[in-house]
């Protein structure tokens, strides 16, 4: 580690010191709220500020100090959490504070983009703050339970230094010090969810207009999908490596259920936009002579 680097880590470490069992919340939805009161009850001196301040009432009856301003919320503090709607407002509120964050360390688990990570990391230590960006991957009643999980990134001082007390929030993961990191495996692991989903919800509509219990149609496919994470642990590191085998069995042989999976949804009046683009990548891909490799290979079509 460089020396500018040491001294970095050891002034983090100190303040860390310092300020042990403070921390400010900026922003108080569901999730700040949560986050809040979740400090409270571990024992920590919590300093809140929202725009409304009358939602800040109920966290100060339990024990937390209402700032007027998002600027004196911050001085009280030498960790600050940001939990607002999104990156605007998080970009407003930052604006109204300004100078006040040097010397902070600012942890924004506000949901966005790995750009407005960056930039936002960008900003605190043009103003001699420290940056932690984190995401939330659940819902507001099971914040400070070990299934809610907290991707974060950015700082390694900061985050190495402020790690006991980020951990009172659920499970947590650093992803490195690009602080866009943790943005990226939010987006990835929920963008996951919601395809995955909806594409299940089309299967139910398919099941359902032949006439079959989707209860019961649901407990062999949940058996089935059992059976999925050895897949997707092989396709992923054939995407990796670039080499294709017939995961599922070769294109040649999958293609010809496509014009039937095709024709069936349509026949019942249920989308089929996600059959054709496979049929479409499938294709492209036997045409030009890799018929014989596996489904993980359209990979190498997407994006183009």
């Amino acid at each position: 580690m460089s020396e500018q680097g040491d001294t970095m880590t050891k002034a983090t470490s100190m303040s860390a010191a310092e300020g042990a069992g403070q921390v400010t919340v900026l922003g108080l939805g569901d999730m700040g709220s949560a986050i809040a009161r979740t400090f409270l009850e571990r024992g920590f001196r919590t300093t809140v500020w929202n725009r409304t301040a009358a939602k800040a009432a109920p966290l100060a009856d339990a024990g937390a100090t209402a700032a007027a301003t998002a600027a004196e919320a911050v001085a009280a503090s030498p960790l600050v959490v940001v939990c607002l709607l999104d990156g605007a407002a998080v970009d407003e509120v930052l604006a109204s504070v300004d100078t006040a964050v040097a010397g902070k360390v600012l942890v924004n688990v506000t949901s966005g983009s790995p750009a407005q990570a960056r930039a936002h990391e960008r900003w605190a230590v043009e103003r001699g703050a420290q940056y932690i960006d984190g995401k939330v991957m659940g819902d507001p009643p099971d914040v400070g339970k070990p299934h809610v999980v907290f991707p974060f990134s950015g700082s390694r001082a900061a985050y190495e230094a402020h790690e006991p007390t980020l951990r009172v929030l659920g499970g947590i993961a650093y992803h490195g010090e690009d602080a866009g990191a943790a943005a990226v495996e939010f987006m990835a692991q929920v963008g996951m969810g919601f395809d995955l989903l909806l594409g299940f919800l089309h299967t139910l509509k398919l099941v359902q207009r032949e006439g079959v219990d989707v209860a019961a149609f649901t407990d062999r496919l949940a058996a089935s999908v059992a059976a999925y994470p050895p897949l997707l642990t092989s396709m992923a590191q054939a995407v990796k490596s670039g080499e294709y085998g017939p995961d599922l069995g070769s294109l040649d042989v999958q293609a010809a259920l496509m014009d039937d999976l095709i024709s069936h949804r349509e026949s019942v009046g249920v989308e089929a936009v996600r059959m054709r683009e496979v049929k479409t990548l499938m294709d492209h891909r036997i045409a030009t002579g890799h018929g014989a490799q596996g489904f993980s290979s359209l990979f190498e079509l997407l994006g183009k």
